[in-house]
């Protein structure tokens, strides 16, 4: 596995992690609530979702490549569509009363791991945030790297939670993101609609050629 490759991975995970969504509000809203511990707690749940949910995006991932270049390039134009558009509804995102943070959790790590495996949105944003970062080395990925491309994206994941246990922990910070939710979510957008450039940018030009 190559330097590039071992850091793409790690990035992927670590985004995915760190992106603000369904699980990284909750986390605030627990926290904001009953303090670092039980936010910590959150995550730790959580995790297991976003291990199931990576692991499976990964199949898919070096299945398609292995099937083909055609398949995997019909994934990354896919996922880069995908991208897109969850960036463009991030950057027209609005303010809105109903979107109020989570109360406490009795239980805030059965909790995580409900609401980690039971997201319906873990599993399409995993394969496209993987996909375009992975794309410009998808012919590097094979099935006998797939346990160590899992191990590097939890490894992501897990410093992605470590940074955010830290900020849950800290009132001002905790304050100032609350404050800045929706500028905060509108860069996220335009960093999706990055990576939507960079997945159909390396997808396209292999679909034209096979067909050409």
């Amino acid at each position: 596995m190559t330097p590039s490759l071992l850091m793409a991975v790690l990035a992927s995970g670590f985004i995915y992690g760190i992106t603000p969504g369904p699980g990284v509000l909750a986390v605030f809203g627990i926290g904001a609530a009953r303090g670092r511990r039980a936010g910590a707690g959150f995550l730790c749940g959580h995790l297991l979702g976003d291990v199931v949910w990576c692991s499976t995006a990964l199949i898919a991932i070096v299945g398609a490549r292995e099937i083909g270049s055609t398949a995997f390039d019909v994934l990354g134009v896919l996922s880069g569509l995908y991208l897109f558009w969850l960036g463009l509804r991030a950057i027209r995102a609005r303010r809105s009363s109903a979107e109020t943070p989570q109360g406490p959790a009795r239980q805030p790590f059965w909790h995580g791991i409900l609401f980690g495996l039971t997201n319906p949105k873990a599993y399409p944003v995993a394969v496209a945030t993987f996909t375009a970062l992975l794309s410009s080395r998808a012919e590097l990925l094979h099935w006998s790297m797939l346990p160590w491309l899992i191990v590097l994206s939890f490894v992501g994941g897990l410093i992605a939670y470590a940074i955010l246990i830290v900020i849950v922990g800290a009132r001002q910070v905790r304050t100032l993101y609350q404050r800045h939710e929706l500028a905060i979510t509108r860069l996220c957008g335009v960093m999706f609609i990055g990576f939507a450039i960079n997945a159909l940018a390396h997808a396209l030009p292999g679909l034209v050629t096979n067909k050409a």
